[in-house]
């Protein structure tokens, strides 16, 4: 088996970051589960614990996605040249 060279080892990191950075929705995935950290003890504290952190941490995830889908369709429907 062939070992890679160390000049190979760089263009696959570099082709593996430029890839990273046209393709944004990964980026904005962990960005939404980072930001649901904050978010899910919110709601966990405001259900008075009657839902379990498991179930407080999909309400709040849900809750992101209903705020992120309301914000793109407002921009959809109101700036429909630019899609």
């Amino acid at each position: 088996m062939k070992h890679p060279t160390f000049t190979q080892t760089l263009e696959d990191i570099t082709e593996i970051q430029s890839e990273w950075r046209k393709q944004k929705l990964p980026l904005y995935i962990f960005l939404g589960m980072c930001f649901n950290l904050v978010v899910a003890p919110v709601v966990y504290a405001a259900t008075g614990e009657q839902f379990s952190r498991s179930q407080a941490w999909a309400l709040g995830l849900l809750g992101l996605v209903t705020l992120s889908l309301s914000i793109y369709l407002f921009f959809v429907m109101f700036v429909p040249e630019k899609f």
